[in-house]
């Protein structure tokens, strides 16, 4: 008996064979796929465990910025600090200078005025002599208008006055802190001139009242007038 292989079971067999490689091919695809779920899967998680890394880095990063924003901030505390306790110090170092200015423990020179107060000429119709000669009043009522404008160091005839200086009148002379001296008498004081000058010079002031009182008064103004410390005491 003759077999005859017919059309149709040729396509069979040819369907047949290329399902079986669409199977095989398909199996190969699925292996390798899950080969490459396996290594993508580790490469999630290590991704996951850099990102974790990143983040507690980036929280890390965070906490030293506070931290040195706080540590400015205090730098900035302490540097304020030193500046107002500077200041403090040069603002003690400047009054102590001005007190030793006035106690006369210093040298001390600066612009200023110089007003001399000289006895009236002799009038016979005055029955006092006391009437036409100058007192300590007098002199102390322009150094007492000089301090109060501002005057940081006065001297009589060039002898410096200190904080408990005192002045005696003693007929035609006067006597500071225990020296005498001879009219005229020179007050000089150190200051700004603009000032002294002005104010000595006021309406009904420390100048007018002695003019009226028959005492002979010149003033100058003063580029500098220096004055020794005092010494002793």
């Amino acid at each position: 008996m003759k077999f005859r292989v017919k059309g149709k079971h040729v396509i069979l067999s040819l369907v047949t064979i290329v399902l079986g490689y669409i199977l095989a091919f398909s199996y190969e695809q699925t292996q390798d796929n899950r080969k490459n779920v396996t290594v993508t899967s580790d490469q999630w998680e290590r991704e996951l465990s850099l990102r974790n890394q990143l983040v507690e880095l980036e929280e890390l990063n965070r906490s030293l910025q506070l931290e040195l924003a706080n540590k400015q901030q205090q730098v900035l505390d302490i540097e304020n600090e030193l500046a107002n306790k500077a200041n403090i110090y040069f603002n003690l170092a400047e009054d102590a200078k001005k007190y030793r200015m006035f106690l006369g423990k210093i040298k001390t020179k600066g612009p200023g005025v110089e007003v001399t107060l000289e006895d009236a000429e002799y009038n016979p119709s005055v029955d006092l002599i006391s009437d036409y000669i100058v007192h300590e009043h007098q002199v102390f009522r322009v150094i007492n208008e000089l301090y109060v404008s501002g005057a940081t160091a006065v001297a009589v005839n060039g002898q410096r006055l200190a904080h408990n200086s005192y002045i005696l009148c003693d007929g035609p002379v006067i006597t500071v802190d225990g020296v005498q001296h001879n009219a005229p008498f020179v007050i000089s004081a150190i200051g700004n001139p603009d000032i002294l000058f002005s104010a000595l010079n006021l309406s009904g002031g420390a100048i007018d009242t002695l003019v009226s009182e028959n005492i002979v008064v010149k003033m100058e103004k003063k580029d500098q007038v220096i004055m020794e410390p005092i010494l002793g005491g």
